[in-house]
C-alpha cells in the first residue's frame, strides 16, 4: 500500500483499463484510495479488474466504453457520475496497433521492389485503413475522451490528465511506422493540452513506457524455448538498464504525476519510463 492520502476518496477514469499495463494503473490508483472507473471495450475485461480491486478492499466499476464513438462516451460519464461522482483524474490508456500498419523488414532493400518475395510486406502496401485504425484508436482515442471527462474538471481542485504515449514517439521504431506516429502525436497533444487548460486547473503530462514483458507480447520477446528473440537482442542492446520493463516499474511515475503534493508545478511533460532505451544513441 502506498502512502499519498490526498488522493484518497477522488475519482479515477482509466480508459484500457482492462488490458496489461491500465489494469495495473487502476490498481494502484485504488491502492491509494482513489474510486476507479474501468473504462474498456471489452466489459469482461474490466470487470475483471474492478471486481479484483473490490475483493482486495478497493473501490471500483466496470464501464463498457468505445473511445471512439461519442455516445458510448456520454453514457460512461453518466454512469461514472451516477455511481462514483465526478473525474479528478483521467488516464488515457486505450490504444494498440495494428498489423495493417506495420512492415515485415526494417529496412527497404531494392529486391523488395523488382522481385518482392512472397509475405514482405514494404512501405508502398501499408493499408491507409490500418494506419488510419492506429491513429484514430491512439490520438482521436485520446481527445474524445478528454472533451467528454474534462468538462467535469474544469475549475475542480488539483485535476489531472495523465496520457500514455511511448518511447517510439522520441524515436520511431523500425516496422511500426504508424503506431509510432500516432505516438508522437499523443505527446504533442499532451503539451497543447497543458497549456490550454493550464488557466482552468487541469494540469496535463504523460507516461512513455518503454518495452514492457507481458503476456500479450511473449511470443514477440521470446523463442518457444525461452531464449530472446533477434529482435529482442537488438531491444536491450540499446537499453542501458539492461532488461525488459515490468508494470510495477509504472507505479512510482504513475502516483507522482497524479499526486499534486510531488508534481503540483510539473505540466506538460512526457516522462520515459524506459530503461535509458530513449536516451541511448547505440554508441
Amino acid at each position: 500500500m502506498y502512502t499519498h492520502p490526498t488522493l484518497k476518496g477522488r475519482v479515477a477514469v482509466v480508459t484500457g483499463g482492462g488490458g496489461v499495463l491500465c489494469s495495473g494503473f487502476s490498481k494502484d490508483l485504488a491502492n491509494v484510495g482513489m474510486k476507479v472507473a474501468v473504462l474498456d471495450l471489452r466489459l469482461d475485461a474490466a470487470q475483471k479488474v474492478a471486481d479484483e480491486i473490490n475483493a482486495a478492499g478497493g473501490t471500483a466499476i466496470a464501464v463498457a466504453c468505445n473511445v471512439l464513438e461519442t455516445e458510448s462516451l456520454a453514457a460512461a460519464r453518466a454512469e461514472i457520475n451516477e455511481k462514483l461522482g465526478t473525474c479528478d483524474l483521467l488516464l488515457n490508456g486505450a490504444g494498440g496497433n495494428s498489423p495493417l500498419g506495420t512492415t515485415t523488414k526494417d529496412k527497404l532493400e531494392l529486391c523488395d521492389i523488382t522481385n518482392k518475395a512472397e509475405g514482405v510486406k514494404t512501405f508502398f502496401d501499408l493499408d491507409p485503413k490500418g494506419i488510419e485504425f492506429v491513429f484514430n484508436l491512439n490520438f482521436l482515442g485520446t481527445l474524445l475522451v478528454t472533451q467528454t471527462f474534462a468538462k467535469d474538471m474544469i475549475g475542480k481542485e488539483n485535476a489531472a490528465i495523465i496520457n500514455v504515449s511511448s518511447m517510439n514517439s522520441y524515436k520511431p521504431l523500425t516496422r511500426i511506422p504508424a503506431y509510432s506516429a500516432a505516438k508522437a502525436a499523443v505527446s504533442n497533444f499532451t503539451q497543447f493540452m497543458a497549456v490550454h487548460f493550464s488557466e482552468v486547473g487541469i494540469r496535463v503530462n504523460a507516461i512513455a513506457p518503454g518495452f514492457f514483458s507481458t503476456i500479450q507480447n511473449k511470443t514477440l520477446l521470446y523463442n518457444q524455448d525461452g531464449s530472446l528473440t533477434a529482435r529482442s537482442e537488438k531491444i536491450l542492446g540499446h537499453t542501458p538498464l539492461g532488461r525488459f520493463g515490468v508494470p510495477s516499474d509504472l507505479t512510482g511515475a504513475l502516483l507522482f504525476l497524479t499526486d499534486e503534493q510531488y508534481s503540483g508545478f510539473v505540466t506538460g511533460v512526457v516522462l520515459p519510463v524506459d530503461g535509458g532505451f530513449s536516451a541511448y544513441s547505440g554508441v
